[in-house]
């Protein structure tokens, strides 16, 4: 049986990981996320991660830096976003591999927390909590339910604080 191998993306991986996405989402806005998030400050290269499976790429997970703000002051977390899978590859625990990956790679650079704007049930598997636990809000606004949360640093998120994503993120809420 194939092993899932997780790494950090390279430059040579970049073609697949579109095509990851472009088949995943059915459309181009993750796809142009990802290299929107490339060239900005929010990027941070240890944590776009490629899976990889019988010798090729079949996933990718990206976590960017967002804006926290809370009554105590501000900082940078992360969001997720995209998170994608070939369809043809699904239930082979290819998003499980890659999200306890990014997650781990997370504690170990620092960081406090991750965010997600997605499917909740699916992120609660893997330790995700609704963002109105915190009474977190969100610009742009996205429905209550669709916010979820994991602090990496227990203690971090604070009641009514504010998770600011960049721009570019606009495509895709």
């Amino acid at each position: 049986m194939s092993k899932i191998t997780v790494r950090a993306e390279t430059a040579g991986d970049i073609r697949a990981i579109d095509v990851v996405n472009l088949s995943a989402f059915e459309g181009e806005a993750e796809a142009q996320l990802v290299g929107a998030v490339r060239g900005s400050p929010g990027f941070v290269p240890e944590l776009s991660l490629v899976a990889e499976f019988n010798g090729r790429i079949v996933g990718h997970v990206l976590l960017s830096k967002v804006h926290y703000r809370h009554a105590e002051g501000e900082q940078d977390i992360l969001a997720l976003a995209p998170m994608s899978v070939v369809p043809s590859q699904s239930h082979r625990g290819i998003g499980k591999a890659l999200l306890d990956e990014a997650v781990q790679r997370a504690r170990d650079l620092g960081f406090a927390a991750v965010v997600v704007i997605g499917q909740p049930h699916y992120y609660a598997r893997f330790g995700f909590l609704p963002g109105a636990r915190w009474q977190l809000q969100c610009t742009p606004p996205v429905a209550d339910e669709m916010l979820t949360a994991m602090e990496l640093i227990e203690g971090v998120l604070r009641p009514g604080g504010r998770i600011i994503y960049p721009p570019l993120f606009a495509a895709i809420f």
